[in-house]
C-alpha cells in the first residue's frame, strides 16, 4: 500500500483537482492522508465532502504550524509499506502510483520528473538526470521503512531542501525513471514564489551545521546544493 500525504493550508481553489487525482489512481491500494493545516478558506468543506465518498482518505486537523509540521503529522499516521507527498496545489497524472510502484522493487526511492502548469495551462516538462536534481519531496516514492527515521524541521521555509540533503547522505538505494507525471502548479500564493532573505539564510546555516559530519563525498553534495540554490535565489 502506498500513503499519500498531503499538506493544506488555504488551497480551496486546488483541492479537487489534487484530491480527484488521488483517488483516479490506477493503482488502489492507497491511504490518502489529508492534513488541514488549520485552513481559513473553504478547505475544510471540500475536504470533508471527498473524505465521506472514499474510506481510503484519512482527514486530519491541527492549528496553523505549517508545512512541514502537516507532512511529520502525516507520517505518524502512515501505515503503508511505501510513501508519497504530494502539495495541495499539485497533481498526479493516472498512474503515477502504478509506475513507481513498478520502478521501487529493489530500490529505496524512485525519482522522477514532472511537469509544470501555469493559468491551467501546460508550460513545460523535466525528467530527472541525476539524484541531486530535485529537491522536493516530491516526484519521489519512498520505501517508509529506509525515511521512517526522517523528519520535516519544522518552523522554518525551504525545508525541503534540508530534508533532500538529508536523504541523500543518507546514501539509499535510488532509481530514476525517464517520466513526468506529477503536475507542479506554480502557484502566485505559494510561500516559495517570492524571496524570503532571512529563511535564505536559515537554509543555508542548517545545511553548513551537517558539513562537519558529512563524509567527502556528503560534503560534495552539501556544498554541491548550496550553490545550486544560490544560483536559484540570484534568477529569482
Amino acid at each position: 500500500m502506498i500513503s499519500i500525504i498531503v499538506p493544506i493550508y488555504n488551497a480551496a481553489d486546488y483541492l479537487e483537482q489534487c484530491i480527484r487525482s488521488l483517488v483516479q489512481q490506477t493503482e488502489t491500494d492507497l491511504q490518502i492522508i489529508l492534513v488541514d493545516d488549520g485552513s481559513t478558506d473553504r478547505s475544510r468543506p471540500i475536504l470533508e465532502t471527498f473524505a465521506k465518498q472514499d474510506e481510503r482518505i484519512i482527514l486530519l486537523q491541527q492549528p496553523h504550524a505549517g508545512q512541514s509540521a502537516a507532512r511529520n503529522r502525516g507520517l505518524q499516521h502512515a501505515t503503508g509499506e511505501y510513501i508519497a507527498f504530494v502539495d495541495a496545489d499539485d497533481s498526479l497524472e493516472p498512474d503515477w502510483c502504478a509506475r513507481h510502484l513498478q520502478a521501487i522493487a529493489d530500490v529505496d526511492y524512485v525519482q522522477s520528473g514532472y511537469q509544470r502548469i501555469q493559468n491551467s495551462e501546460f508550460s513545460s516538462q523535466k525528467t530527472p538526470l541525476h539524484r541531486l536534481q530535485f529537491t522536493s519531496p516530491c516526484m519521489r516514492l519512498y520505501r517508509r521503512e529506509a525515511i521512517a527515521a526522517m523528519q520535516f524541521t519544522e518552523g522554518m521555509i525551504y525545508e525541503d531542501v534540508v530534508w533532500s540533503v538529508d536523504l541523500w547522505l543518507r546514501d539509499l538505494r535510488y532509481r530514476r525513471i525517464p517520466y513526468a507525471g506529477y503536475r507542479y502548479t506554480l502557484n502566485p500564493r505559494s510561500t516559495t514564489s517570492r524571496r524570503h532573505p532571512e529563511a535564505e539564510q536559515r537554509l543555508f546555516a542548517a545545511l553548513k551545521q551537517r558539513v562537519p559530519q558529512a563524509s567527502g563525498r556528503g560534503k560534495l553534495i552539501i556544498l554541491y546544493t548550496i550553490i545550486r540554490i544560490k544560483l536559484y535565489f540570484i534568477k529569482q
